[in-house]
């Protein structure tokens, strides 16, 4: 082994690499790696047994370009297409843009709020969601624009025993639809009908790896519960959705240049923020999704898609 080769196995050793939790059921920041370099085969391991932990796990001053977000990522698994509705970046069909202007492209006039608005998991409305996304800080405003993180697991186990029971053999339906009352673009509407993805899902979902059981909960996108009245959904999907994001469950974090948020999407939700739409600053973030598996309920049954195309890897 050459001696270049050497001294990068050793810079991104995992003894090196410090997990610092941030919260009690969620969230922790890695210290001590270099994601613009190859990892060992040890650092892939234990950053990702940081992620199953923890639930999203985040890195400061790692300023990669998009090749190097790309290769970073495919450490991890193989690579959906940037967004399954809203397209990629030129050049980069692995890469979609998160930029501040993206909402008032695609919806007009106020939307109604909740305690849970805007909360989802990415691309729920899917029968494979991504498994996993890695969202990294281009041009992040000097204060405001945080995203919020909730831990969907935590939120499972905080339930009742007999709650849980009961959940535990529901099943619900979850689709891209936009804000209640809010009117959208023609261009929205003309992505939506060539991108239509409509699926049933668990309520509860066992997770492939860890075994948890998770409150599969995506507020956004999760529309209602199979087989109870439509008075009996409403109620119950609005007791989970305020449950799953109660303020015990959740991360917030702040973003700096350089920061890269690393999220298990099986496990979490998350709350992109609405302050940098009140501001003058600008905010230009980039992510890539993991291809996921399809989901399986607590009676081993798996979601079934109701319209749209599972998401496959880019070729």
């Amino acid at each position: 082994m050459s001696s270049n080769m050497v001294q990068e196995a050793q810079s991104n050793s995992p003894e090196l690499i410090e997990v610092r939790p941030l919260t009690l059921h969620i969230g922790a920041e890695i210290d001590g790696i270099d994601l613009t370099q190859p990892l060992s085969s040890a650092a892939v391991g234990e950053i990702r047994d940081a992620l199953l932990q923890w639930k999203v796990v985040f890195f400061r001053d790692q300023h990669i370009d998009h090749q190097q977000h790309v290769d970073f990522a495919r450490q991890f698994g193989e690579l959906t297409p940037g967004h399954a509705v809203y397209g990629n970046v030129e050049g980069f069909p692995e890469i979609y843009a998160v930029s501040k202007g993206r909402k008032s492209a695609r919806y007009k006039g106020e939307m109604a709020f909740t305690p849970w608005s805007g909360w989802h998991a990415d691309i729920t409305a899917a029968v494979n969601p991504p498994a996993a996304s890695i969202l990294r800080g281009d041009i992040v405003p000097p204060y405001g624009g945080d995203t919020m993180w909730t831990n969907l697991a935590a939120a499972y186990d905080a339930l009742s025993p007999t709650l849980r029971g009961f959940l535990d053999g529901l099943r619900a339906v979850h689709q891209f639809n936009p804000p209640p009352g809010v009117e959208t673009s023609q261009e929205y509407e003309e992505k939506m009908r060539r991108n239509r993805l409509i699926t049933e899902h668990p309520l509860i979902r066992v997770h492939p790896e860890t075994g948890e059981r998770v409150l599969y909960v995506s507020p956004s996108f999760l529309k209602s519960i199979v087989d109870v009245t439509p008075t009996e959904s409403e109620s119950l999907l609005a007791l989970l959705k305020e449950h799953a994001v109660r303020p015990e469950f959740t991360v917030r974090f702040k973003w700096e240049p350089g920061s890269i948020a690393f999220w298990d999407n099986r496990s979490v939700a998350h709350l992109a923020p609405r302050d940098i739409y009140a501001s003058d600053f600008g905010r230009e973030f980039y992510r890539v999704t993991l291809v996921g598996d399809i989901p399986v309920g607590v009676d081993g049954q798996p979601s079934k898609s109701i319209q749209g195309d599972p998401v496959l890897a880019v070729a």
